[in-house]
């Protein structure tokens, strides 16, 4: 953080929802007084156990890069206006995710995760 972002005074970070990924973990790699200041700058969002919110994400940016970023883009400037326009548009449609993977599919897809009963 005081690497890459020393000025800023909070960090969010969007994290999946592994234990080991807690505001613990930083008193086990540095000393009480670092791990509390670091603590502080930190805000962390939590991806839904039992979801594909990640999963979401990655594919709205993949259409973002395919909509918007196929092109070549001269200035830091011109590229934040061109996402910012993206994103009013995509709201302003209130785009949604429709997902196609339904149960049946994955009961067929991912077989080997599922127990198998013999009556």
């Amino acid at each position: 953080m005081d690497e890459h972002y020393p000025e800023a005074e909070k960090l969010v970070l969007v994290m999946d929802n592994l234990n080991t990924h807690t505001l613990g973990s930083l008193y086990e790699a540095f000393a009480p007084e670092e791990a509390l200041r670091l603590a502080r700058k930190l805000e962390i969002h939590y991806t839904p156990k039992h979801g594909s919110w990640l999963n979401m994400a990655e594919i709205e940016l993949s259409v973002l890069a395919r909509q918007c970023l196929g092109q070549r883009l001269p200035s830091r400037a011109e590229l934040a206006q061109e996402v910012e326009a993206w994103a009013a548009e995509r709201n302003a449609r209130a785009a949604k995710m429709v997902w196609r993977f339904t149960t049946a599919d994955a009961r067929i897809k991912l077989r080997r995760l599922y127990p198998s009963l013999e009556l």
